[in-house]
C-alpha cells in the first residue's frame, strides 16, 4: 500500500514561457506530505514541469490561466 505523502517536485522549471502552452494546471499546497507549495503544469506537448510559486513570472502565468478558467 504506497502513499504519496512526499512532494511531487523535485526540481523546478526557471526559464519563463507563454501562458498558451499550458493545458493544465495544478496547485497543491504545502502539507504533512510536502513543506513546500507546488505548481505542476501539463504543457500542451504532454510534458508535465514543476514552477517555483515564488517566482514572479510563475505568479503571473497562474493568474492569466486562473483568468482564462473562468
Amino acid at each position: 500500500m504506497s502513499t504519496e505523502l512526499r512532494c511531487q517536485c523535485i526540481k523546478t522549471h526557471s526559464t519563463p514561457f507563454h501562458p498558451k502552452f499550458i493545458k493544465e494546471l495544478r496547485v497543491i499546497e504545502s502539507g504533512p506530505h510536502c513543506e513546500n507549495s507546488e505548481i505542476i503544469v501539463k504543457l500542451t506537448n504532454g510534458k508535465e514541469v514543476c514552477l517555483n510559486p515564488k517566482e514572479k513570472w510563475v505568479q503571473k502565468v497562474v493568474q492569466v490561466f486562473v483568468k482564462r478558467a473562468e
